[in-house]
């Protein structure tokens, strides 16, 4: 479980940087590298959205185990 905490963890904070690019400098870091419209790109921001669902539900694991 601890190496999906992990990945996870890493793939949440690519996308939180993906947005603190377009909130301060209007820059897509995703759409420039994969395209606005590609598969690629929306299987990238699925991810991220899944992964934040994930690390949702570590938090209150982890919140319930103290």
């Amino acid at each position: 479980m601890e190496t999906l905490q992990k990945i996870c963890l890493v793939i949440t904070i690519i996308g939180a940087i993906n947005w603190g690019l377009i909130g301060l400098f209007d820059f897509n870091l995703v759409s420039t590298l994969f395209g606005a419209d590609s598969g690629l790109s929306r299987i990238v921001y699925t991810l991220v959205g899944i992964t934040g669902l994930i690390n949702i539900g570590i938090l209150f694991e982890h919140i319930e185990n103290k």
